[in-house]
């Protein structure tokens, strides 16, 4: 099997952190672009170079998952360590285990500490809790890679209490454009569920108050799917088993042909095959399918389970995302939620920078439906919308402190005049997650950022220093300004160069520069658009 470009570097930068001294990495892949591929052609490196390497995950269709995909792309077959199942004495160099079966301290001492040399822990965002932990800590000589679909900032801040570094992030706006996963459209529809009275259980909104909360709503909820989703594939998500079950006659009531899968299904694989061969166009769950579960065709999702949790929405709507013949889009209906609380997760979270732009998304979101039926946006279109008048609205606020920025004679540019120019996000908002991003920046780092002319007495840390020099490099490789370009025109007035060309900044300088370093006549500096 080939490897796409983002797999063949994910596991080149893993490598690398590695040989770098680094012993726990991080690999973030969204949901459905193959991330079971890209650690099971590492495996292989891994075990052509005398290795014996441990797979790791908390449930069995994800065990079986990496074994199966392990085989297809690498030939390696693999021991289980799983119940009764075994790898001890077995002559694999590679093993699926059980995290509830290795966890346990008999299981554990079958082995000797030093007999795995990498462990790679799928679906790491779990990798905190006491199970993962003790394994971990036993086999504490080995290397380890976590592999998650979302690390957004807070989850990288969890992350960091075990990762010391971020090996490669591939993010879901990047999958989209490169046309690796569906297009997203969501739609917000006008019917306000009230969960005021919910309470809240393990940081986030408990299950049997939201099932209660929802219950009076289904059918209300059904008569908008028989609207919006009665030609397309459809997963629902909901709080308890019971709803689910309830949901689903409603369904089959309004003329879907509704199926419902639970832990407890003794027909669950059977339903999935029917599901994916279209006897039924509507399956509910109780957050059963949120791992592990793969159908390319959905082309909607609906999640009747709010959540505080990005991880758990993003795992549960990337069930959608999935590419397949025929396929446009993928669709996710949204509700307006009353709550007392701002942390609830929307569709805007799947691709906001930050908090701050996800609320403007939404606001913008409620804006356009505001007038008449609801209509589906693409997500991508609104995210930079909002990003723009996020950036205004911090320039605006900012503009006292940066005109003083801009008028400084030193020849070095100010970070936050740098970062605003160019209108990064990832900068604006950058903050540490790992250890070492904590730590001041290396003399070499503060050289290489003078020598762009950023001033470097205002970089904080190794980590915003890394940020920024990758920016900068990357910026370079794109013919884009620089900072001693930015610094030259915004003091005369100029707009936002970071977002002009090098070769537009240069043009002009060179024009300011024949006219005695005077502004020409028929330039108005607050109104060129240089970009």
């Amino acid at each position: 099997m080939e490897l796409r470009p983002y797999q063949i570097e994910a596991n080149e930068k893993i490598q690398e952190q590695w040989a770098s001294g680094v012993k726990n990495t991080l690999l973030v892949l969204p949901t459905g672009v193959g991330k079971t591929v890209t650690f099971s052609d590492l495996t292989r490196t891994l075990v052509s170079q005398g290795e014996r390497v441990l797979i790791m995950a908390h449930r069995g269709e994800l065990l079986n998952q990496a074994a199966d995909k392990l085989y297809k792309v690498t030939g390696l077959r693999s021991a289980v360590e799983k119940a009764d199942e075994t790898a001890k004495n077995s002559f694999f160099r590679v093993t699926v285990g059980s995290v509830q079966t290795l966890m346990r301290e008999k299981r554990l001492k079958q082995f000797p500490p030093d007999y795995y040399d990498t462990i790679i822990v799928d679906e790491a965002h779990h990798v905190m809790a006491n199970g993962y932990q003790n394994v971990l800590n036993y086999f504490s000589g080995a290397k380890v890679l976590g592999v998650t679909a979302t690390a957004d900032r807070t989850d990288k801040k969890n992350l960091g209490q075990f990762f010391e570094s971020l090996a490669y992030e591939y993010s879901l706006p990047e999958a989209i454009k490169n046309k690796y996963l569906s297009p997203m459209k969501a739609l917000t529809i006008p019917l306000k569920i009230d969960l005021s009275g919910v309470s809240m259980s393990a940081g986030d909104f408990k299950a049997s108050d939201v099932g209660s909360a929802l219950d009076p709503y289904l059918y209300q909820i059904a008569d908008e799917m028989v609207k919006y989703c009665s030609d397309r594939k459809t997963v629902v998500f909901l709080p308890l088993v019971a709803t689910s079950k309830k949901f689903r006659d409603i369904l089959n009531e309004k003329g879907f042909k509704a199926a419902e899968v639970n832990g407890e299904s003794k027909d669950r694989a059977e339903i999935l095959e029917d599901f994916d061969n279209d006897k039924y166009n509507v399956l509910c769950n109780s957050m059963l399918l949120t791992e592990g579960w793969d159908s390319p065709e959905v082309d909607c999702v609906i999640m009747l389970r709010p959540t505080k949790s990005r991880p758990l929405y993003v795992q549960c709507i990337g069930r959608g995302l999935r590419l397949a013949e025929g396929k446009e889009d993928c669709l996710i209906l949204d509700f307006l939620w009353h709550t007392e609380r701002h942390e609830l997760v929307h569709p805007a979270h799947l691709i906001a920078k930050d908090e701050e732009i996800a609320q403007k998304m939404t606001e913008k979101m409620a804006e356009l439906e505001e007038d008449g039926e609801p209509i589906p946006f693409d997500l991508e279109e609104v995210a930079e919308t909002a990003e723009g008048e996020v950036v205004q609205d911090r320039e605006n606020a900012l503009a006292e402190q940066l005109a003083v920025l801009k008028k400084r004679k030193r020849k070095l540019v100010d970070p936050l005049q740098f970062e605003m120019s160019i209108q990064s996000e990832d900068l604006i908002n950058y903050s540490p997650s790992f250890a070492w991003e904590m730590g001041p920046a290396s003399d070499k780092q503060l050289a290489a950022l003078e020598k762009y002319g950023i001033f470097p007495e205002e970089i904080e840390n190794a980590g915003k220093a890394t940020v920024l020099l990758d920016k900068l490099n990357k910026r370079k490789a794109a013919s884009l300004t620089t900072p001693k370009q930015i610094r030259f025109l915004e003091s005369r007035g100029f707009q936002h160069v970071g977002t002009w060309s090098f070769n537009n900044a240069r043009a002009l300088i060179d024009r300011i520069a024949g006219n005695g370093w005077r502004i020409p006549a028929d330039i108005k500096p607050s109104e060129y658009k240089g970009a």
